[in-house]
């Protein structure tokens, strides 16, 4: 099987041994991604909102490097630290980015590194 890497210089760098994306079977199957800025390395935000619209922002990076946006995703895997108290909050800047029908997607309460989110996402490839 094929398999091609997608890197993007928008998206926040690696901080460890993958990379942003890998292209396989007609999908973009994306690294879970948190909200550190693409320029400084930094965590951009302390509330959720914030953090979910900078990891959105460097997800729609790595789509667009293969001339997708998130029209194209199938398939939203979300990590909430605090699943409960931000869920709502994390939903409705989700809205602004994905419009009905809206991807399979799985949210779930994790324990993360300093970050509110991280979110990975497939989408299909034209």
């Amino acid at each position: 099987m094929p398999k091609n890497q997608v890197m993007s210089a928008n998206a926040a760098a690696p901080g460890g041994s993958y990379s942003h994306g890998i292209e396989a079977n007609g999908f973009l199957f994306t690294a879970g991604f948190g909200p550190k800025s693409p320029t400084t390395g930094e965590v951009v935000g302390t509330a959720v909102a914030e953090q979910t619209r900078q990891t959105l922002d460097n997800l729609a990076a790595v789509l667009a490097e293969r001339g997708l946006d998130f029209s194209n995703v199938v398939k939203v895997t979300c990590h909430l630290q605090n699943l409960l108290e931000d869920f709502a909050e994390y939903d409705a800047v989700y809205r602004e980015y994905f419009e009905e029908p809206y991807p399979a997607r799985t949210t779930v309460g994790s324990q993360l590194a300093h970050i509110l989110v991280e979110i990975d996402v497939v989408a299909v490839l034209d």
